[in-house]
């Protein structure tokens, strides 16, 4: 748990460990960056054994003086993912007992935030309920890009998406989702940040009263190597070109300022205040 200011942000870990090999999800890491990083990578970002970049995939929750969001909703259970074995109809309780750990049930969420539409950001947004597709959150409104949501429903049309069709399509259907361009303004405590490249209308989301007391990133970045080296892209961004120019933006703006850096990605404790390194950055961890 941080305290920025009149806000509390929890974080909500599903899963925490090694991912696939750091070449593959980096495609274009050359291997003398990856021995110069690998005494401050390993363990916690770089798995020693495999080879693996390690991720953690959460959620965090966020209360204002006005609402409770969920921003992002990690994997979810019963969600075909065949090609993510750890993914692939999960059934543990590990993200729920999360939730109830801070005190907090279901109804208790306000407003549900996807920074973008990835089957790892969108998972418990719905949830099964005698064969269908359910929100989850029975009081929530869930907020989606717009531009995102056209985006994926096109795709979709062509060729289904499984994250698509179970995870934020049932959302829409039962009229709870609220359309808003990556620009939006939520109120005094919360604003969108167009952060697009990883995929077409990625945002940010900017916490604090009338200040950026922090920012959660979504995956405008993945591993605390591309703070390093923020021209560095993983493999699936929509992008690269653009993702790279976006992190390194945000980056800059929030280099040597108090603002607390909340990534989607990061190994635990995935948080930090970001500080300069030669041509790039580095994210000083902060322990809750």
């Amino acid at each position: 748990t941080f305290c920025v200011g009149d806000i509390t942000i929890h974080r909500i870990v599903e899963q925490e460990g090694p991912f696939v090999p750091i070449r593959e999800f980096l495609p274009g890491l050359m291997d003398e960056q990856l021995e110069e990083n690998r005494g401050w990578l390993e363990p916690r970002g770089l798995d020693p054994t495999t080879g693996a970049v390690v991720l953690c995939f959460q959620s965090y929750v966020v209360r204002t003086p006005h609402h409770n969001l969920l921003v992002d909703s990690c994997i979810g259970n019963n969600k075909p993912r065949p090609n993510r074995p750890t993914w692939d109809m999960k059934s543990d309780d590990v993200w729920m007992r999360g939730l109830s750990a801070h005190g907090l049930s279901l109804g208790d969420i306000d407003i549900v935030m996807c920074t973008h539409l990835h089957a790892d950001h969108v998972g418990w947004n719905t949830r099964l309920e005698d064969g269908r597709w359910v929100p989850t959150f029975p009081r929530a409104r869930y907020l989606f890009s717009e531009k995102e949501l056209a985006y994926w429903s096109e795709r979709h049309a062509m060729k289904s998406i499984p994250a698509v069709a179970d995870s934020v399509l049932p959302i829409v259907a039962a009229d709870r989702a609220d359309l808003v361009a990556s620009d939006h303004v939520l109120d005094d405590h919360i604003r969108l940040m167009p952060t697009p490249g990883h995929t077409p209308d990625h945002f940010s989301v900017l916490l604090g009263r009338n200040a950026d007391n922090a920012v959660l990133t979504g995956d405008a970045i993945h591993s605390p190597l591309q703070a390093r080296y923020p021209e560095l892209s993983m493999f699936s961004d929509f992008d690269a070109g653009e993702a790279a120019r976006t992190r390194r933006a945000l980056l800059e703006r929030f280099c040597d300022t108090d603002a607390l850096c909340c990534t989607a990605h990061f190994p635990s404790p995935s948080a930090g205040r970001l500080t300069r390194w030669g041509e790039g950055f580095r994210c000083e961890p902060v322990e809750a």
